[in-house]
């Protein structure tokens, strides 16, 4: 018995790829959200803005890990002046949910997430 092999599909020269990635934009706006806290004014990214592969990490290790995930991400190059500044715990959901909510996500919803 004999195994006949396909011979490869080529794709026609006008069309090089079957996806493009560059052209999606995004379907919300992606106004930052500001806050303030301890007498600063702090901008977090859009979470549909961010890198999602550092979000998907930090949310391997529970929800309060991906809060701080996001957080990290989304404060950018101001989040070590934010670590030194320090955020007792009971200010992390309000902080978390207003966030999401500017972003028009639930809390624990992932950025991927849709609302259809």
């Amino acid at each position: 018995m004999t195994t006949q092999q396909k011979k490869p599909v080529r794709r026609p020269d006008d069309k090089p790829f079957d996806f493009n990635l560059d052209a999606v934009e995004a379907e919300v706006d992606l106004t930052p959200f500001v806050f303030q806290y301890s007498g600063r004014r702090w901008t977090m990214q859009h979470l549909q803005g961010l890198d999602i592969m550092p979000l998907m990490a930090a949310a391997q290790n529970g929800d309060a890990a991906a809060m701080l995930g996001a957080f990290r991400e989304a404060l950018g190059a101001a989040w070590t002046d934010f670590q030194k500044v320090g955020l007792p715990q009971y200010k992390l959901q309000p902080l978390f949910e207003a966030y999401s909510t500017h972003c028009g996500t639930q809390p624990g919803e992932s950025p991927a997430s849709t609302d259809s």
